[in-house]
């Protein structure tokens, strides 16, 4: 399968005018996910919105892409991954994470809240999501560092459960071989550290270009 790394010739404006439009559009999906877990209506009100949101769905899917949105560069150097799971601009899955990044320090980190959609254990984050969490966020600390890669390995240790709500996530660069880095992580609550990992990416010889 070939990945789908576009680079598309749009200006700072037009960017920005894609977010606000979108931004709210997956805002609002997102309440819907949330709402269809928590919702205690009657069901004649449940199958009324279902009709309606099968209508909304045929609406969008007028024109659509073939498959998914992919990354994709502007000339500018913005990274538009708006399909991504973890801080996809369209994806209602993404809690989003703004995740901010340090080239000096190598490392990236996050604050963010968790709800209803991110559930496993009763009250607690899916281990599966915050292996999820730490795949991306410990991703972009290579990439601040100059060094991006694909994930080849990733050991998650749950110290405790993640409870849902503010959380916390921090990454570093710990060392790079080469194409390959190294990259170390923690989840935090306001208790202390729920969580920690170590992943292994390599950058694939067919990707020299992603190289910052």
């Amino acid at each position: 399968m070939t990945m789908a790394v576009v680079r598309e010739d749009l200006d700072p404006a037009e960017v920005e005018a894609e977010r606000a439009l979108f931004e709210p559009l997956t805002t609002a999906v997102r309440e819907l996910v949330d709402a269809t877990i928590r919702t205690l209506v009657p069901r004649d009100e449940i199958l009324s919105v279902t009709e309606q949101l099968n209508g909304l769905a045929q609406r969008l899917r007028a024109r659509e892409l073939p498959g998914g949105f992919g990354v994709r560069f502007t000339g500018a150097g913005a990274i538009r991954n708006h399909g991504n799971a973890v801080v996809g601009l369209r994806n209602a899955f993404a809690p989003p994470l703004q995740v901010e990044t340090s080239r000096e320090e190598r490392s990236a980190w996050s604050e963010f809240v968790l709800g209803a959609p991110y559930e496993g254990p009763p009250g607690l984050v899916h281990g599966g999501v915050v292996s999820l969490l730490f795949d991306q966020v410990l991703g972009e600390a290579a990439i601040a560092a100059g060094v991006p890669g694909m994930t080849a390995n990733l050991a998650v240790a749950y110290l405790r459960g993640t409870p849902l709500g503010a959380l916390r996530i921090e990454a570093r660069v710990d060392r790079v071989e080469g194409r390959k880095v190294t990259v170390t992580g923690e989840l935090s609550d306001g208790d202390g550290v729920t969580a920690t990992a170590e992943g292994l990416f390599i950058l694939p010889r067919t990707a020299a270009a992603w190289k910052t």
